[in-house]
C-alpha cells in the first residue's frame, strides 16, 4: 500500500523561502517518477513539478519555473520541493505523489503553504 507523508509547510513572507519533504513507502521509490502537485482554494490540484526516478531529469510548471527545486533522495525514499521568492499565489496545499495519479488515487494529507504579509 502506498503512504505519501509531507511536511515543512508554514507561514512565510513574500520573497520568502521553504524546503517541502515528502516521505514514500509502498512503492518501489528508485523506479518512479515522482512529482510535487499544489492545490489552492477553488482550484484544481496542478502538477506543479516532477524528476526522473534517478534524478536525471526535472520538469517544472511555468509559474514556478526558476524558483522552484524539487530533489530526491532514493537511499531514504524522499522528495524535496526548494521553494524560492515565494509569491502569495503559490499558497496553497502541497502534495507529492507520481505524475498522473487520478483524484481518485493514493494521496497523503498534503502540507500547507501560505505566503503572506
Amino acid at each position: 500500500q502506498v503512504q505519501l507523508v509531507e511536511s515543512g509547510g508554514g507561514l512565510v513572507q513574500p520573497g520568502g523561502s521553504l524546503r517541502l519533504s515528502c516521505a514514500a513507502s509502498g512503492l518501489t521509490f528508485s523506479m518512479t517518477v515522482m512529482g510535487w502537485y499544489r492545490q489552492a482554494p477553488g482550484k484544481e490540484r496542478d502538477l506543479v513539478a516532477q524528476i526522473g526516478a534517478l534524478g536525471e531529469s526535472t520538469t517544472y510548471a511555468d509559474s514556478v519555473k526558476g524558483r522552484f527545486i524539487i530533489s530526491r533522495d532514493n537511499a531514504r525514499n524522499m522528495v524535496y520541493l526548494q521553494m524560492n521568492s515565494l509569491k502569495p499565489e503559490d499558497t496553497a496545499l502541497y502534495y507529492c505523489n507520481r505524475p498522473y495519479t487520478p483524484p481518485s488515487g493514493v494521496w497523503g494529507q498534503g502540507t500547507q503553504v501560505t505566503v503572506s504579509s
